[in-house]
């Protein structure tokens, strides 16, 4: 069978190309072997059922393991309101997958006493006798898939009380037990809570309080990145360059596993085809990010991205000021709106522990989408500046966009206060700037999470890249500091030519205009 990127379900290594994840499995293999329990909660289409696939499958070619993998995926809701029933599913998953292990002794225990286990207390019971078959041989590990849907269940809630009970007991070496219990899904299964008592609402107890931190990073780094390639590259025949190509990858997605795989779907099924070098580059990256990136193209993943967004008011004019507005917001875990952007991975911390947009895909589909809803609302009126004047035959001319946004902030917007500048300058340019760019070409944003809200706009077009920075003056020191800070910028796109927009509050300023020659650069540089 012909191998492809895989970009929908389980990835099986026999029949896609798959990132080499071993490192990943190890660290992970660690925490069970001290007996933990944990919980992987990761965002949608994150790898996890994979990553319990690789783990299942590397336990059980030992000969001290015997791992069990179920998902609570399919259990109905139905099923939830009955002990005996959900105990009933239970085991039959038990019995399938023990089959599927040729296990038939653990099979033939759990068919003799399945009809007498009709409550958690008897499953309890029932598990312990379960393990003591296997121990001391190997030790049985227990891996749940899929355990958002059941997440609020209060059976499921009891199914956990008991796991943990028995946990506990086991390290007072009290009761036998799993080895391990690891859970998969969204949410983070410990903060769950259970009622102590059903008429009292503000008692609560959590039922999963026992799991370790589960700190194993899934996305993919440049050099796992690589591993695909290289498997994609020797079936191929073709000798493209792994490190540049896996980076830009990586730039793109921060190691997002399904963006990495639909990228690089992109380039081998729609990109390389239709060429005679089959050699990937990285302007095919580029060109991958800018199908992805297009707004008349949807995945369930940016579905869900949108929709995680338009639930919650809060967490959309959260993601609005970093993506739109540069806004810089300390990465506070416990603050229930970052937590809620965590939780469906649109959030995580920078280096310096500022909130940033988990990757640039994202934040090019939240712009595309915030602005399609602002332009239709209050910033229509800066469309209708996409005329043939600023294209040439060599590309944009990003000079004349500039001084055209000048003219057009002191005519329509001197009479603004600061404070509504600061807070909607950068929004009026991004809207100024889409109808010039939409069709024609595409550009993506790079905030600055610090402290200094800058922002770099990079458009591509003609298979040439622009990059303006935009800068909010704070004198003459600062603005040194932005010409090094754009200088460095330009230094990664390999260009020699960069452009300034510089917002000036002062109730003094001039609306003014300067060639700098910085270094090797040249900058244009506009007050506004």
């Amino acid at each position: 069978m012909q191998k492809e990127f895989n970009d929908t379900g389980l990835c099986v290594s026999d029949r896609h190309y798959m990132v080499d994840t071993v490192n990943k499995i190890k660290k992970i293999i660690e925490l069970m072997d001290k007996g933990k329990y944990f919980t992987i909660n990761r965002p949608r289409q994150f790898g996890k059922t994979t990553t319990l696939s690789r783990l299942e499958n590397q336990l059980n070619k030992r000969e001290d393991y015997l791992a069990v993998s179920l998902s609570f995926e399919d259990i109905d809701t139905d099923t939830y309101q009955s002990q005996e029933r959900f105990i009933g599913v239970f085991l039959d998953m038990l019995i399938t997958e023990c089959e599927y292990l040729g296990a038939e002794e653990l099979v033939s225990l759990i068919e003799d006493h399945r009809e007498k286990i009709v409550g958690i207390p008897e499953l309890s019971r029932f598990i312990t006798r379960l393990v003591r078959t296997v121990s001391p041989e190997k030790a049985f590990v227990l891996l749940i898939d899929e355990m958002d849907k059941c997440a609020n269940n209060q059976l499921f809630l009891d199914f956990l009380g008991m796991l943990r009970k028995k946990y506990l007991r086991r390290n007072e070496g009290k009761d036998d037990t799993f080895q391990s219990v690891i859970l998969a899904g969204v949410r983070d299964v410990k903060t769950l809570k259970a009622k102590i008592r059903p008429d009292d609402e503000r008692k609560y107890n959590s039922p999963w309080n026992i799991a370790a931190d589960f700190t194993v990073d899934l996305n993919f780094n440049p050099d796992e990145i690589g591993t695909m390639l290289r498997e994609y590259a020797r079936e191929k025949d073709i000798e493209p360059d792994i490190s540049l190509i896996a980076g830009k990858l990586h730039y793109y997605t921060a190691g997002y596993p399904y963006l990495v795989s639909k990228l690089c779907k992109f380039i081998d099924e729609k990109i390389v085809p239709s060429r005679e070098d089959k050699n990937w580059s990285a302007g095919d990256v580029d060109e991958a990010f800018r199908m992805i990136a297009d707004e008349a193209y949807t995945t369930t993943l940016f579905d869900s991205l949108t929709k995680n967004l338009e639930n919650n008011r809060k967490l959309y004019d959260l993601i609005s000021r970093i993506a739109i507005s540069g806004a810089s917001f300390p990465f506070t875990i416990t603050n229930p709106v970052i937590s809620l952007g965590h939780l469906h991975g649109i959030i995580v911390p920078s280096e310096q522990g500022r909130c940033r947009i988990h990757n640039r895909i994202f934040e090019q589909r939240i712009y595309a989408h915030i602005m399609s809803e602002l332009l239709q609302t209050g910033y229509h009126e800066v469309n209708g500046f996409s005329g043939p004047e600023f294209y040439t035959d060599e590309g944009l001319d990003i000079r004349l966009i500039l001084q055209r946004f000048q003219v057009f902030m002191k005519e329509h917007y001197s009479e603004k206060d600061a404070k509504f500048l600061e807070r909607e300058g950068r929004l009026l340019f991004l809207s100024y700037l889409r109808p010039i760019i939409n069709g024609r070409g595409f550009d993506f944003k790079e905030p600055n999470v610090s402290q200094e809200r800058r922002m770099d706009i990079v458009i591509t077009y003609k298979n040439k890249r622009y990059v303006i920075e935009l800068k909010i003056w704070h004198g003459p020191r600062y603005h040194q500091k932005g010409l090094e800070q754009l200088s460095r910028y330009l230094d990664t796109y390999s260009l020699k030519e960069g452009w300034l927009l510089i917002y000036d509050f002062n109730k003094n300023k001039e609306y003014k205009q300067e060639e700098i020659v910085f270094e090797d650069k040249k900058i244009f540089a506009v007050w506004v």
